[in-house]
This record gives structure tokens, C-alpha cells and sequence, in this order.
């Protein structure tokens, strides 16, 4: 991608104004959609009846908002949960997210917006075991459906919280980064599905932080493909996931605060050297989480 294209997928403020792509949206009822530049992107919020909504409206991209406590929440005319006791709430758009999206909170009028697509890379990458490309082994075999159950459970942990509300932070204080949000994966010349992690390379054993305060939905030492894996709990199934930790220093259910240390980087799993691969879902939509952080990668 063009530099000012990774401006774009990276930089945002929560609470003060949030960097978003120069997608238009349309809000019949907007009372305030006035952009604000914040560096060398526009920041949007948007009100319409009783709530607001500031955020990111791309590809892998989110919207906070903040309206009426306890009502319902409907992203495309699918009913995702309630507004938290304080009105806040969250949502998502994939990575492959359509052009359009609506927003309905309550009885509200709907909010709709167009969403920009964001350009993937091709990233390929060869070397890696066969087991851990495409299995074959019925043993093996087992073993994924059952850590698949696994982090199932996990990924359907839904705090009655909203910690995503503040800005999140870097989970590595050094990284190089080694891989993008998004990109189409070749794995041994194999096309695969793409990959929907931050990855960010480092040396082992390097403190992992929770990069915003979290209930930890999982915590296991050793599965076939991630390694380490570490689920946290946002609110409002917000869960972020962090990838081939060589050591985990929290445990299911614990709760963490932000810059807590909760592991170490490592190359366990499918990995071809040390890093942390730093993901995030809202509830069936996998987001970009390097599009929550204030500061830019340096």
C-alpha cells in the first residue's frame, strides 16, 4: 500500500476525535457529520435522534457510540446485543465488509454509511511444515477440531462492559512489523484464506501488554496452530487475540488492565520465527486492531 494509504488503515483518537478513511456517509437524520482533520486524515462524528457514532468506516474498520442505556443494537438488520448501562456500544465491519452499512439503536431513526474498501497485499510464505498447512493426520485432525471447540468458547464470551471506549495501545513497546491486516496468504504456494492478523515481529520472550483493560476469555499454552493464545474481552464481544506466545503470565477468567503484562513472544505453532500475530474479532467480524491505537507505527 501507499504510505498515505497506511496512514489511513492506522492512525485514529478515541474521545477527542477519531482518524477515519474519506468515506462519505449518509445519515438521513445526521444533526452533526461535519469532518475534522486530526494530521493527514478526517475525523467524523455523527448524530442522529438520541446517539452519536465516531469511527472508521473501512474495510476491517469500527464505530463507537454512545446513545440511550440498555437498548438494542441492529448492524444490518441483525440484532447484536444492547447498549451498555451507559448507553456505549460498539460495532464492526469486516474485512470484506459491503459498500453500504445501517445502524439502528432502539426506536432510533437507522444510520446508514458507506464503508471504503481497503487493498490487500499478497503475502507469501514458503518453509513451513506440512502438518501445519494442511493436515492430514486423523490424529492431528482431532486435536484442531477440539482446540476449534475450544476457542469457540472463548470467542463467545460477552463482557456487559465497554473498556473498548478509551484508546487502546501497542501490545509490544519494539516491534518491526512482519505482516498486515488483510493480506491474501500463499503458504507453500498454496492459496489460503487470508490473514487476519497484525503481525509483529520481535525477539522471544519480549513482554506481551494487554493493550486496553479485558476479561480474559482463554488462555492456553500450546495449540497446533496458534501456540500460545491469549482471548481478551473488550465488552459487547469485542474480543482481541494474541497469537505463538511462548509464555502466558495470566489465566482464563483473570481481569487485566491495560499495560498489564500478560505473555511473551514467541514462535510457537504455524510461525516461521518469533513475533506476535495480534488479532481481533466483533463477534463474526474479523477487524484490523492495529486501527485502534493512538499512536502511529513508528
Amino acid at each position: 500500500m501507499e504510505s498515505s494509504e497506511r496512514a489511513l488503515s492506522r492512525r485514529h483518537i478515541l474521545g477527542g476525535g477519531l482518524g477515519l478513511g474519506l468515506a462519505s456517509v449518509v445519515a438521513p437524520h445526521t444533526l452533526n457529520a461535519e469532518p475534522r482533520p486530526y494530521g493527514s486524515v478526517w475525523a467524523r462524528t455523527l448524530k442522529s435522534g438520541p446517539y452519536s457514532l465516531t469511527g472508521k468506516f473501512v474495510q476491517g474498520g469500527f464505530a463507537i457510540g454512545r446513545g440511550e442505556p440498555h437498548q438494542d443494537i441492529l448492524v444490518d438488520g441483525t440484532p447484536r446485543g444492547l447498549t451498555s448501562e451507559q448507553g456505549d456500544f460498539v460495532i464492526g465491519f469486516d474485512r470484506d465488509a459491503p459498500q453500504m452499512a445501517r445502524l439502528v439503536i432502539g426506536k432510533g431513526p437507522s444510520m446508514d454509511f458507506e464503508i471504503l474498501r481497503t487493498p490487500y497485499d499478497i503475502q507469501r510464505i514458503d518453509g513451513l511444515p506440512p502438518e501445519q498447512v494442511s493436515p492430514t493426520d486423523p490424529v492431528l485432525l482431532e486435536r484442531i477440531a477440539k482446540e476449534r471447540d475450544l476457542k469457540n468458547i472463548g470467542f463467545a464470551s460477552r463482557e456487559d462492559a465497554a473498556w473498548f471506549m478509551r484508546p487502546f495501545v501497542w501490545p509490544l513497546r519494539q516491534f518491526r512489523v512482519s505482516g498486515r491486516f488483510g493480506n491474501q496468504r500463499v503458504l507453500n504456494g498454496e492459496p489460503k484464506s487470508p490473514h487476519y492478523g497484525f503481525d509483529m515481529a520481535a525477539p522471544e520472550g519480549q513482554p506481551v501488554y494487554a493493550p486496553q483493560t479485558a476479561r480474559v476469555a482463554l488462555a492456553e499454552p500450546d495449540l497446533h496452530f496458534e501456540g500460545g493464545l491469549i482471548l481478551l474481552d473488550h465488552g459487547q464481544g469485542l474480543i482481541s487475540m494474541y497469537l505463538h506466545l511462548s509464555a502466558l503470565t495470566v489465566k482464563t477468567g483473570d481481569m487485566v488492565h491495560q499495560g498489564q503484562m500478560i505473555g511473551q513472544v514467541g514462535q510457537k505453532g504455524r510461525a516461521t520465527g518469533p513475533h506476535l500475530c495480534w488479532r481481533m474479532k466483533w463477534r463474526d467480524r474479523a477487524l484490523d486492531p492495529s486501527l485502534w491505537v493512538l499512536s502511529d507505527v513508528q
